[in-house]
C-alpha cells in the first residue's frame, strides 16, 4: 500500500464501511491524510443517511468544517440522542448537545506524560484543589439543576 499512488489508495478506502476507514486512519500518516478526504465521507454519510439528510447537512463551501466531522456528529446524535449528555467514549467524558461535544469533562486513564492533576493560583496565592472527574460531572449536574430551577421559576412568574 506504501508504493501505490494516492488514487488507487483512495478507491481501495472507497470499499470501507465508517468504522473500518476509521481504523485504517490510525495505521500511518499518509493513510490518515488520505482517509479523511471529504469525497469518502460524504459518500459514507449518503450511503447510512440518504441525498437528502446529506444536502440539508452539507458543510458550508467556506467553513472549516468537514464531512468526517458532519458525519461523526450525526453517528453520535444516532447513538446518545439529541439532548445533553454526558458521555464515555473510550476513557475519557465529553458534554454533549446535539451530537457535538461541547465540552471535555476528563479522563479516569491516567496518561502517560500528563500530571494526573495540576494546581493552579489565585491572585492571593491560594492553590484551588484539583477536581476530579467524577467532581467535575457532579459540579455540572448541579449547575444544570439549578439553572433548570430557575428556568421553571421564570416560566411560573
Amino acid at each position: 500500500m506504501e508504493r501505490l499512488p494516492s488514487d488507487i489508495c483512495l478507491k481501495i478506502f472507497c470499499f470501507l464501511d465508517h468504522q473500518n476507514l476509521a481504523s485504517a486512519l490510525q495505521v500511518c500518516r499518509k493513510w490518515k491524510l488520505l482517509g479523511s478526504d471529504n469525497k469518502l465521507w460524504c459518500n459514507l454519510f449518503r450511503e447510512r443517511w440518504g441525498v437528502d439528510e446529506a444536502a440539508f447537512f452539507a458543510p458550508e463551501p467556506l467553513e472549516s468544517t468537514s464531512w468526517k466531522h458532519v458525519y461523526e456528529t450525526q453517528d453520535r446524535c444516532d447513538r446518545v440522542g439529541l439532548g445533553l449528555k454526558i458521555i464515555k467514549e473510550g476513557g475519557d467524558y465529553f458534554l454533549v448537545h446535539q451530537g457535538k461535544i461541547q465540552r471535555y469533562l476528563g479522563s479516569r486513564i491516567k496518561r502517560k506524560g500528563v500530571k494526573e492533576c495540576e494546581s493552579s493560583t489565585t491572585s492571593n496565592h491560594v492553590e484551588e484543589p484539583c477536581r476530579g472527574i467524577l467532581d467535575k460531572i457532579l459540579f455540572f449536574l448541579g449547575y444544570l439543576e439549578a439553572a433548570s430551577a430557575d428556568a421553571k421559576r421564570g416560566r411560573l412568574l
